[in-house]
């Protein structure tokens, strides 16, 4: 299964989004218009969906709903709304759709907790969950928490809960992994900084960890030629380490662990761990980031090609500026997103609906070549003159 459509009401940078969303997408704008915001979305719905979790701390660690809802929101459509669509293949009516909306009603003097306006759920065509109910209105303490989260209420769309539960976001902090004790950990359980992923190696089957290893060792080599014999070991305390021999002038190479591992070795190590393990939507942020270009010119190819293997079609949604990386003509206008910020929020549209680009593609022109310039500031050739005596 699969994300094929989002729509958002009030959500951070959004006051209306409508966007169809590909197996491979890419999220394209400036620096400051909401990529990481749109990307939020999915978290969100996974915060709710998860053990520990629930709507009250999902909204609670994005600071409160007045954080989460748009400036830009006005009467009488100031109330936050998601719907999201799943499918199974691109061509069928959606499997699954979901759709909540959250306000906040004030009394006493005071902001009560988030409470939810509605929230629906379809499972084909068929709507099989609508509240409020009788019940809800009734004791309004319930309308604090949605039937997703909760498996007494959800046992009609489970499936579509364990999907959201299951939804992966990975941005690699090679400073988290080297030293990851440094860091005090939050509330928060997810590990996308990488803090756990070696922990998560070590608990592997052996056989299943050495097979990872190995492929990911021939898929670095191509990117740090010198290394090789890439291991798991433990330290006299008991926690994992990765650790290679890097080849040079040294007769039989030299060991090193993550911690003299380079930057752009940590987070490639990440990606290619990301993409081996689960198989539901995986969201990335800037990939692109501690890397070689010639190293960024083959992450969509890469994508691409991990998205083939037999273990089944995994979806992936990515945010990037690089021209690097979207120098691919492999890359079509289904699977692009373009942002652009304005006085009233950042809207997002598919490249599909721009004439102009679509003309462009099929001319022969790269994406980075046609959508990048879209999304540039409109003072930014004023950039270097500001700093003139």
């Amino acid at each position: 299964m699969y994300i094929s459509k989002i729509k958002l009401v009030n959500w951070k940078n959004f006051t209306d989004v409508d966007i169809s969303i590909a197996e491979r997408t890419f999220i394209v704008g400036p620096n400051a218009s909401g990529k990481s915001n749109l990307l939020d979305v999915f978290r969100f719905l996974r915060d709710v969906a998860r053990e520990g979790g629930g709507l009250q701390e999902a909204i609670r660690l994005r600071g409160g709903l007045s954080k989460i809802r748009c400036l830009s929101a006005r009467a009488p459509r100031t109330d936050v709304g998601i719907e999201i669509w799943i499918n199974e293949s691109p061509r069928k009516e959606p499997l699954w759709i979901y759709k909540i909306g959250l306000t906040q009603k004030s009394g006493g003097g005071r902001e009560t907790r988030p409470i939810i306006r509605s929230e629906k759920v379809w499972k084909g065509s068929e709507l099989i969950i609508e509240r409020p109910t009788v019940v809800d209105e009734n004791d309004e303490e319930l309308l604090q928490y949605t039937h997703l989260e909760q498996p007494t209420a959800n046992s009609k769309f489970r499936e579509l809960a364990d999907f959201f539960k299951s939804i992966d976001y990975q941005h690699i902090i090679p400073q988290i992994i080297r030293n990851p004790f440094s860091f005090q950990k939050t509330g928060n359980t997810e590990e996308f900084f990488g803090r756990d992923i070696f922990e998560k190696l070590s608990k592997m089957p052996k056989k299943t960890r050495e097979s990872q290893l190995k492929k990911i060792e021939a898929a670095l080599k191509s990117a740090v030629p010198n290394l090789k014999n890439l291991t798991l070991e433990k330290d006299k305390m008991g926690n994992p380490h990765l650790q290679a021999i890097y080849e040079h002038w040294r007769a039989h190479g030299a060991k090193q662990n993550e911690e003299q591992f380079s930057d752009g070795t940590l987070r490639l190590i990440g990606l290619f761990y990301s993409m081996l393990n689960g198989a539901y939507p995986l969201l990335l942020e800037e990939p692109e980031l501690s890397l070689h270009s010639g190293v960024v010119q083959k992450l969509a190819e890469l994508i691409h090609f991990m998205q083939k293997r037999k273990s089944g079609k995994r979806q992936v949604i990515l945010s990037t500026h690089s021209f690097d990386l979207l120098n691919n003509k492999g890359i079509v206008a289904e699977e692009i997103l373009i942002m652009r910020p304005g006085s009233e929020g950042t809207s997002v549209m598919n490249a599909t609906k721009l004439d102009d680009v679509i003309e462009l593609l099929d001319s022969g022109m790269s994406p980075a070549e046609v959508v990048l310039p879209l999304t540039e500031a409109p003072d930014i050739g004023q950039l270097a003159f500001q700093f003139r005596d």
